[in-house]
């Protein structure tokens, strides 16, 4: 089997082909193709993943291109995980955000919307791409804002995308473990957006045993999404939020708090993958060291991970217990399993919508449970939202389809909305300046006028 993954040379790349060399089953990847328009990238990547197979017999084959149409030819499964802009881009849409008071997150508020900005064209053209060259192929969208990216691509390849997302899982096993359940056997009744979404059961032998874990101060506040939001906002919403709405909960909070550092986080991974990048690039290393760096990288960007939420919560590091990340490359690894083996899988995934959630139309991409088998993920049906979350999933969506609407006609006005009717973006004429200078600073928002 074949995969290809497009940005190739990210950093999370051996994360990905980690997974893969854990499967040794008949059927498993064999041969994956990293595309890259950075070849210096490819071939600091392909170092570490050389690294990282040393020992393993039947490591699948890396080859490096710069050619899409080559490394989209023959693929039965493509992973996207491009950044339209780099990390340089990112870091210039949270400074321009916080200029203006308010929030540049990569995939929430006007950082999240300048970044679908500047993607959505670029993952448009690859869709088309793929369907043209590898109509078969079944495509794995982790290029965020994930939910609206998706969505665009689903405009060309219909059910054979589907996005994914590590929050929800690790969000899932947190509390699964917390109760004492086998996290494979518990099912999570989770609903919502990409990054806008609610556990609010988990299901253990038929009982729920949430409103355990809600009763329970200790318990509620031993682990991170518990610390974030507290104890009494939790029971409030009778239901876990997924850490990403710790933005709109308390905006005011991490605004300040993002205001305040020295470094945002977007520059700070810019500088600290960019050390990596130049000394994995060193000729004459020893065998593992590219590996290491990489470990070692690795290591201080988990650890970091919304430092700053956590200082506005006031809850300090990261626990050792919650570094363990959703491991959004064995989602993926378990949905090529599910499609390419028939091993039915239930997987918290990003889908079109169908007839799920009564509040959006069916082509609406949603962030639920699903159930997957060799005809792709299947949405479950769940109980309806309550009125809270209607109110920002519905807002939410509404700026997603004006991104959408944007980056299809050139519309400046329908970019100027998005940003308008975002919930985090207080002023018509704080969205006005934003996109100017969003405009002003990135190239491939030109097409806008």
């Amino acid at each position: 089997m074949r995969l290809t993954i497009l940005g190739g040379g990210g950093f999370r790349v051996p994360l990905v082909h980690g997974a893969l060399l854990g499967d040794h089953a008949e059927g498993r990847v064999t041969r994956v193709t990293l595309y890259d328009e950075d070849s210096g990238r490819l071939t600091v990547m392909a170092r570490v993943l050389a690294d990282q197979a040393a020992g393993v017999p039947d490591a699948p084959t890396v080859v490096t291109t710069t050619d899409l149409d080559e490394a989209l030819r023959g693929a039965d499964f493509v992973f996207s995980a491009i950044r339209v802009g780099g990390l340089d881009g990112r870091a210039a849409d949270e400074r321009i955000a916080l200029a203006e008071g308010v929030l540049g997150q990569e995939t929430v508020g006007a950082g999240g919307i300048a970044y679908g900005l500047r993607t959505v064209p670029v993952v448009r053209e690859i869709a088309r791409r793929i369907a043209r060259i590898a109509p078969e192929a079944w495509v794995i969208n982790f290029t965020n804002p994930a939910g609206v990216v998706t969505e665009a691509m689903a405009e060309e390849l219909g059910h054979r995308v589907i996005g994914i997302c590590d929050s929800p899982v690790g969000l899932g096993r947190r509390i699964a473990r917390l109760l004492g359940a086998r996290p494979e056997e518990a099912w999570i009744d989770y609903v919502g957006l990409n990054h806008l979404g609610w556990v609010r059961g988990l299901r253990v032998g038929g009982r729920d045993e949430l409103p355990r874990l809600l009763a329970d101060d200790a318990a509620l506040e031993s682990f991170e999404e518990g610390r974030l939001f507290g104890a009494a906002w939790l029971r409030s919403l009778g239901a876990i939020p997924n850490e990403y709405l710790h933005y709109y909960y308390f905006n005011r909070d991490t605004v300040r708090a993002y205001q305040e550092v020295e470094q945002t986080r977007g520059a700070f991974l810019r500088d600290r993958q960019r050390g990596f990048y130049a000394e994995a690039a060193l000729p004459g290393r020893p065998a593992g060291a590219a590996l290491a760096a990489w470990d070692r990288t690795r290591a201080e960007r988990e650890a970091t991970y919304m430092a700053e939420n956590r200082e506005a919560a006031g809850i300090g590091d990261r626990d050792e217990s919650d570094l363990e990340s959703g491991g959004y490359e064995k989602v993926a690894l378990a949905l090529m399993r599910a499609i390419a083996r028939d091993e039915r899988a239930t997987l918290i995934l990003n889908v079109r919508n169908g007839s799920t959630l009564s509040v959006l139309d069916a082509e609406a991409v949603i962030e639920v449970p699903c159930l997957v088998d060799a005809n792709g993920a299947h949405p479950v049906g769940v109980a309806p939202l309550p009125l809270h979350a209607v109110g920002l999933v519905t807002s939410v969506k509404a700026v997603e389809r004006e991104v959408l609407a944007a980056a299809a006609s050139g519309s400046r006005a329908s970019a100027v909305k998005a940003f308008a009717l975002h919930p985090l973006v207080d002023s018509v004429g704080v969205a006005r300046r934003l996109l100017d200078g969003y405009a002003a600073e990135h190239p491939g928002l030109a097409y806008l006028r």
